[in-house]
């Protein structure tokens, strides 16, 4: 069909707007920086991306259908159909018969052993089917012959034609149990009308439903027609998704592919700069160290003279206070020589004027310093983090190609899409549907017109069922009302003899239909039964796609019949169950009908969204930091001419010496102290007074040249420390952080290759991650999103519903109901027979008298019996001429024996 095409040709074009992209591998060179090799570090995970979703389609129909209270009457048929035909569907015979019958059928091709073995296997599959429609055909042979035959038994006076009912003891028991048998019959035929009502008028109901089912597949078909475009141009402006991030990615390589590159390198290069940043450092602590020292020496050589002049003289004028001749008392000279012993202890204690001087190492600090290190390392630091704007610079190009290339891909992918007339395909569909949905409209006053004569023909029969019940339950009615018990044989009501009359009219009548009823019961039981067990249960269970699908089964050079059909190409491997079951879990046409094997997808994608010249273009990413300068050569002659500046020849020994003495040979606060608690021994006078000014005076040199002299002991005991501290090694430590720079130096200019070798890799599957991601969305897309296929599996499934559960459920309901009505009429016409007998006015009669009345009541035949005689009274003058079997007299045996 013209819209097939169109529907294929547009699922192709979104079929090669998908797939896997198969990105070719490079093998990556192990990475060794320095001796000792770097941890390789996994790239980053990229960055997942939002394409969000794709306009889903809604579908109205439900394809499922609950029959409700009419269901269980279903379910009786198909047990029913069970029992007749047990046997599980024959997929194996008929592929069988199929494939060796494909040229056509032929008699004399019957005869050969195979299809012979084939038949009978149809035979025995068909046993029960063959054997009901055989009883049917039977019984439409054989019951007008026996309605001929008892017709003309009873125009003979035999079966039961003979006005004559032949009296018995248990007649009321008889004419019980057979009102009770007809009734029971009559009820049971009822039933059997109502379910063939039931199922008859079950049709005319669905027809409703039908209409139903064909407005929403219809409506559902100009959905997936009117939704799909929108799915596809959906699906491939998503295209601009990945590639705005690729452009993103791409004006951000500086930060992206330089960080990267910047944070690999950056353990090596960034400790040697610290260590050289911090040496800069300590190259200023050394000069205010060795100004401190410079200062403090100057001050303490400058404070040890005047104090030592300061402390002669307070020595000489004590000495001479203690020449007073108030010492010489016997009391106080013991004072005063203790005093006197003490003056020693009055001078300096260290020299510090022997000390050498830090001048020469000043000078040579002041002079490294005029170059500034901390400048220069603060530009290797700036050199080293505009990598980044380096690596921007240096792929400002590549990432120009890049761009244009994309911009390409995406005119290429729209311009490809423009390829196929797809809205004026989908269009076209769109009015095929429409016009074909009122073409089916406008057949149904014809459907309904022929529905209408359906059910009236069905009605009509079921009518001859209903006349047969009227006739039954008129005649019971008639029979049971009329009959009188005190009435004989010959004297019975009119009532009675018209129930007895309608029963005998049912069984006429029911000779005349009954073989009509039972043919048109065979003949819809033999086509409805095996369309249910041929069609329908292997549609439930999916069992007849699989014979539509057996491989060469409608050809020997064609292996699979749908994908020939569709696309004459059998070899694809599609099949009809596959495909159902991918569009009944509602995805999309291009995965249910296999559309990648007509089209290479990894082909277009290759040469489109991924192609080889994209990746050349960023395999050419190359960084180059050869101009990436850490340290300039000032930098490296300013750390060596600290480390030879002269601070490590520096006599700290000297001065650490000197720095353990005190200024004093004792402490000036503690003599004073002792001086006045000497003098408060002594007599109060002169003396006394004296001894105590010079305490005084001992306080105020401690306070005013002691106290500054230690303070410029300790600055420059720790300057002299921390000197000490720096000298140590110097010269090593200078060596070793030009080595390490040396070092970190050669890793960019040697070895960075590798490093940017392998970043460069990691940035590019980043950006091929970002295609992938795109292209693994179509792909998912075009499977389960974009054209969503439930409506083939919903008209699939309303097909069943409509075929199977609204049309063959009921027709084999109808016929499971007329067939009940059919086989009851059997019986039925038995039992009316009998009961008639009780019910119709008799011609003759049997009379029971004594010998002793012989009155003549007309003519009259007398058997005796002892001393009984039984009368066989007619109101006709002649009995024997008129009804000379009827005038016979019954026998003894016949009056007291059973009926």
């Amino acid at each position: 069909m013209l819209w097939t095409s169109w529907l294929v040709l547009l699922l192709c074009w979104g079929g090669t707007t998908s797939g896997e992209q198969q990105a070719e591998e490079r093998d990556g060179t192990p990475v060794e920086a320095r001796a000792e090799p770097q941890r390789q570090r996994s790239p980053p995970p990229v960055e997942p991306l939002d394409f969000g979703f794709v306009p889903a389609a809604v579908y109205d129909t439900h394809a499922y259908f609950e029959p409700g209270p009419i269901g269980l009457l279903f379910h009786m048929v198909h047990a029913f159909l069970y029992v007749v035909q047990p046997n599980t569907f024959p997929k194996d015979l008929i592929i069988k018969v199929i494939q060796q019958n494909m040229g056509g059928i032929k008699i004399e091709e019957w005869r050969k052993p195979d299809n012979v073995v084939l038949l009978l296997q149809t035979i025995y599959y068909e046993a029960g089917f063959l054997i009901c429609a055989t009883i049917g055909i039977l019984f439409v042979v054989l019951v007008p012959i026996i309605a001929l035959c008892f017709c003309v038994c009873r125009c003979c006076d035999n079966c039961g034609g003979e006005m004559h009912q032949r009296q018995r003891k248990n007649v009321d028991c008889q004419r019980g149990f057979y009102t009770a048998l007809l009734v029971a019959t009559s009820i049971f035929m009822s039933l059997g009308v109502f379910i063939a009502y039931a199922a008859n008028h079950n049709v005319s109901a669905q027809i409703k439903n039908t209409r139903r089912l064909i407005n929403t597949n219809m409506r559902d078909l100009k959905t997936f027609a009117n939704n799909t475009p929108t799915q596809i141009e959906y699906m491939t402006a998503q295209y601009n998704t990945a590639k705005n991030k690729v452009l993103s990615d791409l004006d951000n390589i500086g930060p992206l592919l330089g960080g990267r590159i910047h944070s690999q390198l950056e353990r090596e290069v960034v400790p040697s700069l610290d260590n050289a940043l911090r040496m800069a450092g300590a190259m200023r602590e050394t000069k205010e160290a060795l100004e401190n020292v410079s200062s403090s020496l100057e001050v303490l050589q400058e404070g040890t003279a005047k104090l030592q002049a300061s402390l002669s003289g307070e020595r000489a004028s004590l000495s001479n206070t203690l020449s007073d001749p108030a010492c010489t008392n016997g009391a106080v000279s013991s004072t005063c020589n203790t005093i006197r012993s003490t003056l020693a202890q009055l001078g300096i204690n260290s020299d510090y004027s022997k000390l050498p001087d830090v001048n020469h190492a000043l000078v040579n600090v002041n002079t490294v310093l005029r170059t500034d290190l901390s400048n220069i390392v603060q530009k290797g630091y700036s050199s080293f983090n505009d990598t980044p704007q380096l690596v921007k610079e240096q792929t400002k190009n590549i990432v120009t190609g890049v761009k244009g290339m994309l911009d390409k891909i995406g005119t290429e992918i729209n311009g490809f899409s423009k390829m196929f007339p797809v809205e004026a395909s989908l269009a076209n569909f769109t009015i095929f549907l429409t016009q074909g949905q009122k073409d089916i409209e406008s057949f149904y006053p014809q459907i309904d017109q022929m529905d209408f004569y359906r059910w009236v023909g069905c009605v009509a029969v079921l009518c001859m069922v209903i006349l047969v019940l009227a006739f039954n339950t008129l005649g019971l009615l008639c029979g049971a009302c009329g009959y009188d018990e005190q009435a004989t044989p010959t004297t019975r009501g009119c009532l009675s003899n018209t129930g007895g009359n309608l029963l005998m009219a049912g069984v006429g009548f029911s000779f005349i239909s009954v073989w009509v009823l039972m043919a048109i019961v065979s003949t819809l039981f033999v086509i409805g039964g095996n369309v249910e067990k041929m069609v329908c249960e292997p549609l439930a269970n999916r069992q007849l796609f699989k014979i539509i699908d057996t491989p060469f089964l409608v050809h020997p050079g064609k292996k699979n019949f749908l994908p020939g059909m569709l696309f004459q190409n059998p070899n694809i491997d599609l099949t009809l169950g596959g495909m159902y079951r991918d569009c009944y879990e509602n995805n999309g046409l291009y995965h249910s009908l296999q559309l990648e094997t007509m089209f290479n997808i990894n082909s277009f994608l290759n040469r489109t969204v991924y192609n080889k010249d994209l990746a050349k273009v960023l395999e050419g990413v190359q960084v180059d930091l050869q101009d990436v300068t850490l340290l300039e050569q000032a930098g490296r002659d300013n750390l060596i001419n600290f480390a030879n500046s002269g601070i490590g020849h520096i006599n700290y020994e000297a001065y650490l010496t000197e720095l353990n003495k005190g200024v004093t040979i004792s402490d000036l606060l503690s003599f004073s102290t002792d001086l006045e608690a000497q003098a408060d021994q002594l007599p109060r006078g002169a003396l006394e007074n004296a001894l105590k000014g010079h305490a005084s005076s001992i306080r105020q040199i401690h306070r005013d040249q002691v106290v500054p002299m230690e303070q410029a002991m300790s600055t420059l005991s720790q300057s002299i420390k921390q000197l000490q501290r720096m000298s140590n090694d110097l010269t090593v430590k200078a060596t070793n952080i030009l080595s390490a720079i040396d070092a970190a130096e050669y890793l960019i200019t040697h070895n960075a290759s590798h490093v940017v070798k392998r970043e460069t890799k990691g940035y590019t599957e980043n950006l091929v991650g970002y295609f992938k991601q795109y292209t693994a969305w179509v792909k998912h897309s075009l499977s389960s999103e974009v054209a969503q296929c439930k409506p083939i599996s919903n008209i699939v499934d309303s097909m069943e519903i409509v075929g199977c559960s609204f049309i063959v459920d009921s027709v084999n309901t109808f016929w499971f109901g007329l067939g009940g009505c059919c086989v009851l009429l059997i019986p039925s016409i038995i039992v009316s027979v009998k009961l008639a007998k009780y019910y119709r006015r008799m011609d003759t009669e049997d009379v029971f008298e004594d010998m002793g009345n012989t009155g003549n009541h007309g003519g009259q035949v007398c058997g005796i019996h002892g001393d009984l005689a039984v009368v066989s009274i007619s109101p006709y003058p002649n009995t024997l001429t008129r009804f000379p079997r009827a005038s016979a007299p019954p026998s003894y045996a016949d009056w007291e024996g059973s009926p």
